[in-house]
């Protein structure tokens, strides 16, 4: 099972800040899922080839299973994540995007302008994650107990999670 935290951000990729985000993810993922995996962090200017370019990467010649990326979700110029990515998915599935929005309105009214999405490219899964690191745990969360079974639909590899944080579903064999 390969993950990849995948952080766009103009200034992190320059070294201006450290990355938060994907620190984030990674303590998370190392929180509460149980199973083996293998976890890259990779960090890229925003931008739509940017960003295009390295999901087709790690999606066609890495086969990652899973890819949870963070930043460039917003209504800002360079924030261009969700376009990145629609333009290599095979499938999209809106409602990842709908739950985080819903949960992160609870929150703050500004999560209104987020775009996250999911989606699928052959057997791999894209999940675009806000930038904040409290907005990612968040909306880990949420959709976390839907990717496991998700991962299964598309033939990646499996991921198991320790049920007392997430309770990964998976409908009855």
């Amino acid at each position: 099972m390969l993950i990849v935290a995948l952080t766009v951000s103009d200034r992190a990729s320059r070294g201006e800040y450290e990355d938060l985000s994907g620190a984030m993810i990674e303590g998370w993922l190392k929180e509460t899922v149980t199973s083996p995996y293998d976890l890259r962090r990779k960090i890229i200017p925003d931008g739509t080839a940017s960003v295009a370019g390295a999901l087709v990467d790690l999606c066609d010649n890495v086969h990652a299973d899973l890819i949870l990326t963070t930043g460039g979700t917003g209504p800002a110029p360079r924030d261009q994540t969700p376009e990145a990515m629609q333009s290599v998915l095979e499938k999209e599935l809106p409602g990842f995007g709908e739950l985080m929005r819903r949960v992160s309105l609870e929150q703050a009214p500004t999560a209104i302008l987020s775009r996250q999405t999911a989606g699928v490219r052959g057997r791999s899964l894209i999940v675009n994650l806000p930038g904040r690191p409290a907005s990612i745990r968040l909306c880990l969360n949420a959709v976390f107990p839907a990717i496991p079974y998700c991962l299964d639909l598309i033939g990646a590899g499996r991921i198991e999670t320790d049920s007392a944080r997430i309770k990964a579903h998976r409908p009855p064999a």
